[in-house]
């Protein structure tokens, strides 16, 4: 009995995995819909079986929904990674982690409700209802964590197994079944009374998937979707964990807020809402922070003669054109229609002073050969703390001295002369 077992357990790993592979190797034609609904469906079978269902082998008692059911899922969503990228894998992750959930809160509402026997003799069972429902929200929550750490690893062992890539799978397959065995069975001891046997006999069946799976897929990756050319550049194991936790699309988001959609500077809301921040923590340090405000010369005469399509190309090239002469830690924003802030950390009067001729020039250059240019900016600077220790009034006086530069003028740089503190205007 014992071997015929093996014998089907080892017949469904392969008429499994052998669906699946055919579902991923069709994604072209019919797209991931369908690999993914199947990969999907048979959560509650696997935690079904895990519970209930035994049988015995020869090294001990195991369950075909861990072994088989479990372990392939498993292999099957690090076949999808090796042949795809941890952006595609991340959706059955995230996918069967909110849909399982999803399950198990729609059947704590359903319990409530009061049942009648529509078949004589047939109530719902909640115990088993609450037994399973405990098993699918641990069985999930280790499935997700399962997954990460096995892409994870994966990659880790790229470093020394790159070029056997049956046995890189076999190693990290067998290492995240053997937390996975254990974190189960705790809470299946816990919530069914399993006896410990049922783990020692679970792993080695666990092992021995391992083996299979990773036979299967290296023999479905070189058979059927071997790949040729240059070999991908491996990506940081940093970089696959923030793509798998979804940390760039937050991180994209956190730089797309507060962003000027015409320029891409920064704009007035996040110079209000984040000046203050830099320049109390540089007055904490005893580091001065210079601001810089930009109005551009003429910028409405050409708008009205070329219309807004040509104005607003002017300032996208315009705020890239000041945007390459900043150092890392300064921030351009757009305050208005034509005029931009620069908030330099760090940076003293003189410096800033200099940066202020640097941006002057850079507007003039951006926009020499545009139609109606070349344009010109005034610009004024202060610093913190001589000229204010806070962002409000260092704003108010570099733009008191921007005026001071336009009724100088125009095309002009004013800040503060160094040794008595008078207003400087100068046009190099």
């Amino acid at each position: 009995m014992t071997i015929l077992n093996t014998v089907l357990l080892v017949a469904q790993a392969i008429v499994y995995f052998s669906v699946m592979a055919a579902l991923f190797r069709a994604r072209d034609r019919f797209g991931l819909g369908a690999f993914l609904c199947a990969l999907g469906v048979m959560h509650f079978l696997e935690t079904y079986l895990a519970s209930v269902f035994y049988i015995e082998l020869p090294f001990g008692i195991i369950s075909p929904g861990s072994t088989v059911l479990f372990s392939g899922k498993l292999a099957i969503i690090l076949m999808m990674y090796i042949r795809e990228d941890a952006a595609v894998v991340r959706q059955p992750i995230y996918g069967l982690l909110i849909g399982n959930f999803l399950m198990v809160a729609l059947v704590m509402v359903l319990r409530n409700h009061e049942v009648v026997s529509a078949v004589p003799g047939r109530l719902p069972d909640f115990k088993f209802v609450d037994e399973m429902g405990w098993l699918m929200v641990w069985g999930t929550t280790l499935l997700f964590i399962d997954s990460i750490a096995m892409i994870l690893l994966y990659e880790r062992l790229g470093t020394w197994l790159r070029r056997w890539p049956t046995a890189r799978g076999f190693l990290t397959l067998a290492a995240i079944l053997s937390f996975d065995q254990v974190g189960f069975f705790l809470a299946l001891h816990y919530v069914s009374g399993a006896p410990w046997y049922v783990m020692f006999g679970g792993w080695c069946a666990k092992m021995g998937a391992a083996l299979v799976y990773s036979l299967l897929v290296g023999a479905y990756l070189h058979w059927f979707e071997a790949r040729s050319g240059p070999v991908p550049v491996p990506m940081r194991l940093s970089d696959v964990f923030q793509t798998l936790t979804y940390r760039e699309r937050y991180e994209d988001l956190l730089a797309r807020s507060g962003r000027d959609s015409l320029t891409g500077a920064y704009d007035r809301g996040r110079l209000e809402a984040g000046g203050s921040a830099i320049v109390d923590a540089a007055l904490q340090s005893g580091r001065p922070v210079s601001l810089l405000v930009i109005d551009l010369d003429g910028f409405k005469v050409m708008n009205d003669q070329y219309g807004h399509g040509h104005g607003d190309e002017v300032l996208r090239r315009i705020s890239q054109s000041l945007a390459a002469k900043l150092r890392k830690q300064d921030h351009l924003f757009r305050y208005g229609g034509d005029e931009f802030v620069v908030l330099c950390d760090g940076l003293s009067h003189g410096p800033a002073f200099a940066l202020g001729e640097q941006l002057r020039r850079a507007v003039i250059f951006a926009t020499a050969e545009q139609p109606g240019g070349p344009l010109t900016a005034s610009i004024g600077v202060a610093t913190c703390p001589h000229d204010a220790i806070d962002i409000d009034h260092l704003f108010e006086v570099a733009d008191e001295r921007l005026y001071i530069a336009k009724h100088a003028g125009r095309d002009r740089v004013a800040g503060r002369a160094e040794h008595d503190g008078t207003p400087l205007v100068a046009r190099t």
